[in-house]
Order: structure tokens, then C-alpha cells, then sequence
């Protein structure tokens, strides 16, 4: 079964940046999106959504003007960049793909049918 791998997560202060990345082999052609979950096992809210080629971005509001989303097809790579990091960014942030590629950059979790096993990111004051 084809996985994602997310990486890149840690202990960074306040105002700090992150930058997450995912292994997503087998997915250079569907919609891919990051989110984010408070608790192990809590809702995962969205956080930022990218076409297949990279051209189409969408992001959740809180994150918007802080958080870079992107992708290198050629190395099967999605990262997401978050700047200025919050204490309310603290979450275990998840990488995912979206279940047909006809489906565009979306927010909707039900869209997206592979999952990673997540990467934690603390924020100290």
C-alpha cells in the first residue's frame, strides 16, 4: 500500500518557521492537502491544499499570509512552509492526497482517502 511519510516537525519558539515535508510517491497527478489535529485522535482541520501541478493554491484563514504550500513532482516531495508560528499552531500536522484527480484543491478531509502517520509540532514560548 502506498504511503506518506511526513517529516519536519519539532520544538520551535514562537515566531519561529517550520518547514513540514511529505513523501508522496504515486501522487504527482492528485490534489494534495495538509492538515492539522490538536490531540491524538481530535478532528483534523484543515490547513492548506495544492493542485496537482502547483498552480493552485488554497489555505485555511488563520494560516493564511503565513504558511507557503508547494510541491517538486519530480521528487515526489510536498512541503508546507509556516512562518511566525503561533501557540495555536502546536498540532500533529498530517500530509494527504486526494481520492481522484479530478478533484481539485479542497479543505474537505472526505476528500482525501490517503493519509500520513502525522509529524508533531510544538511551540514554546
Amino acid at each position: 500500500q502506498v504511503q506518506l511519510v511526513e517529516s519536519g516537525g519539532g520544538s520551535v519558539q514562537a515566531g519561529g518557521s517550520l518547514r513540514l515535508s511529505c513523501e508522496a510517491p504515486s501522487f504527482t497527478k492528485y490534489a494534495m492537502g495538509w492538515f492539522r489535529s490538536h490531540n491524538p485522535g481530535a478532528e483534523r482541520e484543515f490547513v492548506a491544499s495544492i493542485d496537482s501541478t502547483g498552480g493552485v493554491v488554497l489555505y485555511e484563514d488563520s494560516v493564511e499570509g503565513r504558511c507557503t504550500i508547494s510541491r517538486d513532482n519530480a521528487e515526489n516531495m510536498i512541503y508546507l512552509q509556516i512562518d511566525n508560528l503561533k501557540p495555536e499552531d502546536a498540532a500533529i500536522y498530517y500530509c494527504a492526497a486526494a481520492c481522484a484527480t479530478f478533484i481539485n484543491v479542497s479543505r474537505e478531509p472526505l476528500h482525501y482517502t490517503t493519509w500520513g502517520h502525522g509529524t508533531q509540532v510544538t511551540i514554546s514560548s
